[in-house]
C-alpha cells in the first residue's frame, strides 16, 4: 500500500540523515593504492637474525647453595653458579641469559644479583630485566663469544624454606632450569646448611630427576659435617635440555619463620576487592539517582490525555529536546516541513540521491523551522532544489547544529534547565571514600610483599578508575525539565497515546468525518491530521505502528500524499535505502612462565622434578 511504502521510505530517510549528523569529521582509510605498499612491508620475523642463539650447550654446571637464617629467623640463601658454556665458533652468541624466579609460594624472594665474573674473577658485563616474575641476567656486550666461556654468577634470595603440608619445614628446590634448551654435559651441586639450621635437620632428604612432573629419584649424598655446616651433594653426568634435578631437605617444624605474605590476611587479600565492589556499586547507584532525578522532573500533573494534534509552537526539533530518547529529530523535522507544505521530497533517477524542493509562498510555523529550511537548502539551485548528499561533513555539521538549536530553544523557552542530583552526589562521595580505603589496604598488602594481595589490588585499582570516571558524570549538572517542560512532555505523551490507540478498528471512532473533523475541509483533512502527526511518530519510534493508520486512511481516500514525489515510482525507496547505507558506514627472547611449585613437601618422598622453587630459565643472547 502507498502509506506503508511512505513510512518505510521515511524510516530509511531517518537512518540516512541521522548517520550524516553523527558522521565523524574524517576517517583514515586504506585505499587500493596503499594496499600493495602495506603488503610489501616486512614482518618482524623477517628482521630477526637467522642464527639460533639458544643453539649451544654447557660443558659443566656447578652450583653451591649456602642456606641459613637472618636476624628475623627467616631463611636466606646465597648461591654461586659456575656455568661453562660451549659456544659455536661462528658469530652467534654474545653471552648467556640466566633467569631467576622472584617469588616462591606467595612471597617475594628479594632476588638480588651480587656479581657476574669469569673463572679468573674478572667482572663480566651484564644487565638485568624483570619479565613475568623472572629476573633475567643478560651477560656480555656487543662482542661475540666463542668456544668454552665461563660465567660465575652470585645471587641471594630470601624465604626459600617453606612450612610444608607434611608437617615439617622444607628446602624444596629445583637446582636446574626446566625451561632450558641447552644440554648439560656434567652437573654438580652442593647444598650447605649453616649452624643455625643444621641442628634442626630431620634426616629426611630426597632428590628427584627428569622432566617436569617426573617422580624418578636420584641419589643425594650427605649430610657431610664440615664444622658446624652440613653439606648435601648431588651430581650426575650428561643431562638433556629440560631434564631437571630437584632436592627436598626436611627441617623440624617452625625452624624458619615464614614470610608474612604466606600468612592469611583477609584485610589486605580480600578487603580491597570488597571495597572495589562496594565503591563501584555506589557509583552505579549514583548514576541511577541521576536518572531518577531526571524522571521525577518529567511529571507535572501526571494526567495523560490523548491528543490528535501538535501546536505550531512545538516543531520536532523542539519536541526532541523534551521527549526522552527521541528518535531521528532531523528526519522528523524534514517530514514536518513537508507535510506543512514548505518543501517537497522528490525522487531522483536510479543513480541520483533523493532531493528536496523548497515551495515558496507558504507560512513557516516556527523560528526553528526557519533555521531548518535555511540549513537544508544551503547550496540549492536556482529552482530551490537541494540534494540530500550521501556523505558530506558540512551537511552533517549543519544537522548537528540544528539539533543543538532545538536544545537551546528548549532552555530559552523555559522547558529545560540544568541541575545536580543531591542524592547522587552523596552516593558518589561515599564511593570515593570506600575506594580510597580499599586502595590504601591494597597498597599496604603489596608493599608488605604479599603476592596474594595483588589480585585484590588490581580489583581496587580498576574500581577506583571507574569511580573517578563516574564522578565526572555524577557531580555534573544534567539537563532536566522545568514544570512547564513537564506539562509539554505530558501533552506530547498524549499525542503518543493517540498514535498508539489509532488502529484501523478505532479510526472511525477516534476521528470520524462527522465528529472529529475540525477544519471543515472535507474528508481529505482527516488524512492531513494524520500526516501532521507522522513526524512525531518518528520521534517516538512508531513509524511501523503509524503506518497501519495511514494505510487505512489512504485506502479510504484513494489518493497519495502531496508532500512526496510519485509514490508509485520503484526508484525512491531504493535511493533512500542506499542513501542510508552509505551514511552509516623485536626481540628473540620469549619470557618463560614461572615454574610451578608445591607446598605439599617431598623430603619424605612423593615429590617430583620441578615441584620446588628455583629453577628459572637459561638461554642464549
Amino acid at each position: 500500500m502507498v502509506a506503508t511504502r511512505i513510512v518505510r521510505l521515511l524510516a530509511a530517510l531517518a537512518l540516512a540523515v541521522s548517520g550524516l549528523a553523527l558522521m565523524p569529521s574524517a576517517a583514515a582509510a586504506t585505499t587500493p593504492d596503499t594496499a600493495p605498499a602495506l603488503a610489501a612491508a616486512p614482518t618482524s620475523s623477517a628482521l630477526l637474525a637467522e642464527e639460533d642463539v639458544n643453539a649451544f650447550s654447557y660443558a659443566s654446571w656447578d652450583a653451591r647453595y649456602e642456606i641459613g637464617l637472618d636476624e628475623d629467623g627467616r631463611s636466606r640463601m646465597q648461591v654461586t653458579e659456575t656455568l661453562v658454556a660451549r659456544f659455536p665458533e661462528v658469530d652467534q652468541n654474545r653471552g648467556i641469559v640466566r633467569g631467576l624466579p622472584t617469588s616462591y609460594e606467595g612471597a617475594w624472594t628479594d632476588t638480588t644479583v651480587l656479581s657476574v665474573t669469569d673463572e679468573t674473577g674478572a667482572d663480566v658485563p651484564f644487565e638485568t630485566e624483570t619479565d613475568d616474575g623472572v629476573l633475567l641476567i643478560l651477560t656480555g656486550n656487543d662482542d661475540y663469544v666463542h668456544g668454552l666461556t665461563t660465567y660465575v654468577i652470585q645471587y641471594s634470595m630470601r624465604d626459600v624454606i617453606l612450612a610444608a603440608d607434611n608437617g615439617v619445614d622444607e628446602f624444596y628446590w629445583d637446582l636446574l632450569p626446566l625451561d632450558s634448551t641447552q644440554a648439560i654435559e656434567e652437573f654438580r651441586a652442593d647444598i650447605a646448611v649453616d649452624a643455625t639450621l643444621s641442628g634442626h635437620l630431620t634426616g629426611s632428604a630426597r632428590c628427584y630427576t627428569g622432566f617436569s612432573g617426573s617422580s624418578a629419584e636420584c641419589p643425594i649424598q650427605g649430610p657431610e659435617v664440615d664444622g658446624d655446616t652440613a653439606v648435601f651433594h648431588v651430581e650426575s653426568g650428561e643431562r638433556a635440555a629440560g631434564d631437571g634435578v630437584t632436592v627436598a631437605i626436611g627441617f623440624e617444624p617452625g625452624t624458619a619463620a615464614q614470610a608474612p605474605a604466606r600468612q592469611p590476611n583477609a584485610v589486605t587479600d580480600i578487603g580491597p576487592a570488597v571495597a572495589a565492589v562496594g565503591a563501584v556499586g555506589l557509583s552505579v547507584a549514583g548514576w541511577i539517582a541521576v536518572t531518577a532525578t531526571a524522571r521525577r522532573r518529567r511529571t507535572a500533573d501526571g494526567i495523560i490525555v490523548a491528543q490528535y494534534d501538535v501546536p505550531d509552537s512545538m516543531p520536532p526539533l523542539l519536541a526532541a529536546a523534551i521527549v526522552p530518547g527521541a528518535k531521528d529529530p532531523i528526519p522528523a523535522e524534514i517530514v514536518h516541513l513537508a507535510v506543512r507544505g514548505t518543501l517537497r521530497i522528490e525522487e531522483g533517477s536510479d543513480v541520483e540521491q533523493p532531493r528536496l524542493r523548497r515551495l515558496p509562498g507558504t507560512r513557516i510555523p516556527d523560528q526553528l523551522d526557519v533555521e531548518a529550511l535555511d540549513a537544508l537548502f544551503v547550496g540549492a539551485d536556482s529552482e530551490g532544489v537541494a540534494a540530500l548528499p550521501s556523505s558530506s561533513e558540512s551537511f552533517a555539521g549543519r544537522m548537528a547544529a540544528l539539533q543543538q538549536s532545538g536544545k537551546a530553544a528548549a532552555e530559552t523557552r523555559g522547558y529545560t534547565t540544568t541541575a545536580r542530583s543531591r542524592g547522587a552526589m552523596i552516593l558518589q562521595w561515599c564511593a570515593i571514600a570506600i575506594g580510597a580505603v580499599g586502595l590504601v589496604l591494597g597498597l599496604w598488602g603489596v608493599i608488605s610483599g604479599r603476592i596474594s594481595a595483588i589480585p585484590a589490588m588490581v580489583a581496587i585499582g580498576f574500581g577506583v578508575v571507574i569511580v573517578l570516571i563516574s564522578s565526572f558524570y555524577t557531580f555534573s549538572k544534567h539537563t532536566v525539565l522545568t514544570v512547564e517542560g513537564a506539562r509539554q512532555l505530558e501533552y506530547l505523551k498524549g499525542v503518543e497515546e493517540f498514535i498508539r490507540v489509532a488502529e484501523e478498528d478505532r479510526l472511525r471512532m477516534l476521528q470520524s468525518y462527522s465528529g472529529a473533523e475540525r477544519r471543515q475541509d472535507g474528508s481529505a483533512n482527516v488524512i492531513l491530521v494524520y500526516e501532521r502527526l507522522l513526524p512525531y511518530a518518528m520521534l517516538f519510534g512508531m513509524e511501523d505502528e503509524w503506518g497501519r493508520v495511514l494505510e487505512y486512511a489512504y485506502s479510504v481516500e484513494q489518493r497519495g500524499p502531496g508532500w512526496i514525489g510519485d509514490p508509485t515510482s520503484p526508484y525512491l525507496r531504493v535511493q533512500l535505502a542506499a542513501f542510508a547505507m552509505t551514511s552509516h558506514e623485536a626481540a628473540t627472547y620469549t619470557a618463560p612462565s614461572a615454574s610451578s611449585s608445591s607446598s605439599s613437601g617431598g623430603s619424605f618422598g612423593g615429590g617430583f622434578s620441578g615441584g620446588g622453587g628455583g629453577g628459572g630459565f637459561s638461554g642464549g643472547r
